[in-house]
Order: structure tokens, then C-alpha cells, then sequence
């Protein structure tokens, strides 16, 4: 296992681009930094932080949440398969799975937690042919195109409509039966009171010791500084023109919420990139967090 998550690391290093959709794919990228504090933010920047105190009115936030799936669903209406690319680069971060097998017929079991229409989920299975996948989503629309893509296979994955923060995950996955979660730009589209509801439903399907690999928006991100006055749902949160929503995290509070939820911390670090994107003339900064949690083992008894 050991073997595996610094493989993890080092290839997730090594993405492609770490992007919310084609749109904003880049013609040029700078080395990455993995550091434990976030980017230097410039006065400029500094001044349109604190200048965004009105927030969007209670009214619309609790509207927003009770229409949360249909937003989702929504956005896969209007882009169905096409909006985001096909996450190949997951190939190589897996490659190394038999390493961390006791034995090398053993089968690994994973979820992919938020797996959208299975742009991670489809080229995994292609490079590993002994793993098992379940794959849930908040959008009913986005599980029905992975269950419509040719390569599903029910023998070898099983998709499912799954709220994280209400709908127990026990009831399609076994109790302590995962090696292995990705939870990778999901849990910033998750309202933060709920967060830990999602990580507490993790934590009950994963094995003792199985872990989490993690890596979402970072506290200062391009993405969180370039939203406009009107947007602002709370410390970090943000609404896009869509209605979906997006959170920004920092490493500190990243770190409590899964401590909070049952999970020690192995990894957990800032990964800053510079990326210019001709279409929009910009060079920009990029803040992620990369990180991988533990289940507790359970104590032993004398």
C-alpha cells in the first residue's frame, strides 16, 4: 500500500492539468510546487477579499441547496459527456495497485466518491483488470451515462445515485469492504455544515487503515479569486453562474474536518502551479490541495 500512495503522489505531480473543464485547458504550464503554505496573495488581491462582504441573501442560499441534484443534473443535460476530459493521467497513478496487493490475484476494492460520467472511472478499469469499482454521483443523469458507456461492466463495477451527505453508502457497498476512495474535486461542490456528514459516510465503507486520496480547490485558487461581486455563499464558498457551487480550502481546516470524522492525516499539502491560457490571454495562479487520509484502525483489544 505504501507503495502505491507514493506513486499516487509523485504522478499527481505530474497531471496533465488540474482543471474544472476544457475550457480552461492551457497551452503552457510552469513546475509544480508542493508546499505546506498557500500562495502570496497581492494587495490587489487582498482588497477584493475583503470587500466582498455582502453575501447572497438566505433566501437564495437555501433555494440553492434544496436545488442542488437539479443544478447537476442539469449540467450534464447541457453538456452530457463532453465537458470534461477523460482522466487517462489516472492510469499511471494506479499503476502500481499489484504492488500494494498481498497477493497478486487479490482483487482491490474501490469507490470513486463523486465519479461525475466516469472520466476516471473507465480508463482505470482498462489499465487494471483486477479491481473492483463502485462509483457513486449526485446526479442521476451523470450515473446513468457511466451505466450507458460501453465499457460498463457489472461483473467489474457498480454505479449508483448516492447523496454523500444523507443517503448511507452501506446500502450499496459493504460495510468495512474499501481498500481504497478517490474523492477528487467533489467535496468542494458539497455545502460546508455537510462536509463531514459525506467524510463520516466514507469512513464506514473503507476497511481499517484504507485510505483516501484527496485533492480539490486550494485557498486563494485563480478560479476563487476571479469570481464577481453577487457570488459569495460564506467564508470560501462561492456560487458559479450555474447554480453549482464551489468551496476553497486550506490545509488547516481540510486537516480538522477529517480528524472530525474519524481519519489521521499521511499527506496533506498545497500544490501551486502557474498556467497561461491563450483563450482568455491570462496567466494565472492555480492552488490545490493534495492530501491522503487514513481510517483509524480500530484498538486493540487486551
Amino acid at each position: 500500500m505504501l507503495l502505491f500512495v507514493q506513486q499516487w503522489r509523485g504522478n499527481m505531480m505530474n497531471r496533465a492539468e488540474d482543471t474544472e473543464s476544457t475550457d480552461d485547458t492551457p497551452t503552457c504550464l510552469s513546475e509544480k510546487t508542493k508546499t505546506s503554505s498557500s500562495r502570496d496573495v497581492t494587495q490587489e488581491e487582498l482588497d477584493r477579499l475583503k470587500t466582498e462582504r455582502v453575501l447572497v441573501s438566505e433566501f437564495k442560499q437555501i433555494k440553492l441547496e434544496k436545488e442542488a441534484q437539479k443544478n447537476w443534473d442539469l449540467f450534464y443535460k447541457r453538456n452530457t459527456t463532453n465537458f470534461f476530459k477523460d482522466r487517462h493521467w489516472t492510469t499511471r497513478e494506479f499503476e502500481e495497485l499489484k504492488e500494494c496487493r498481498e497477493l497478486e490475484s487479490q482483487k482491490l476494492v474501490l469507490l470513486e466518491a463523486g465519479c461525475g460520467v466516469g472520466n476516471c472511472l473507465f480508463p482505470l478499469l482498462e489499465d487494471d483488470l483486477n479491481i473492483f469499482v463502485y462509483a457513486c454521483d449526485f446526479s442521476p443523469r451523470a450515473v446513468e451515462f457511466v451505466k450507458q458507456n460501453p465499457l460498463y461492466c457489472s461483473e467489474r463495477c457498480c454505479a449508483f445515485q448516492c447523496d454523500l451527505t444523507k443517503d448511507d453508502l452501506t446500502g450499496n457497498v459493504p460495510e468495512g469492504s474499501v481498500d481504497v476512495v478517490t474523492l477528487i474535486f467533489v467535496l468542494s461542490a458539497v455545502h460546508p455544515e455537510k462536509m463531514k456528514l459525506a467524510l463520516k459516510n466514507i469512513n464506514k465503507v473503507l476497511k481499517p487503515g484504507g485510505i483516501v486520496l484527496f485533492r480539490d480547490y486550494g485557498l486563494h485558487d485563480h478560479a476563487m479569486l476571479r469570481f464577481k461581486a453577487g457570488s459569495k455563499l460564506g467564508e470560501n464558498f462561492y456560487v458559479r453562474q450555474d447554480g453549482t457551487r464551489s468551496y476553497f480550502f486550506s490545509k488547516e481546516h481540510l486537516a480538522q474536518l477529517f480528524k472530525e470524522a474519524g481519519f489521521v492525516s499521511e499527506v496533506n499539502d498545497y500544490v501551486l502551479r502557474e498556467t497561461v491560457n491563450k483563450k482568455e490571454g491570462l496567466c494565472v495562479q492555480r492552488v490545490f490541495l493534495q492530501s491522503k487520509f487514513t481510517k483509524a484502525a480500530l484498538p486493540q483489544v487486551s
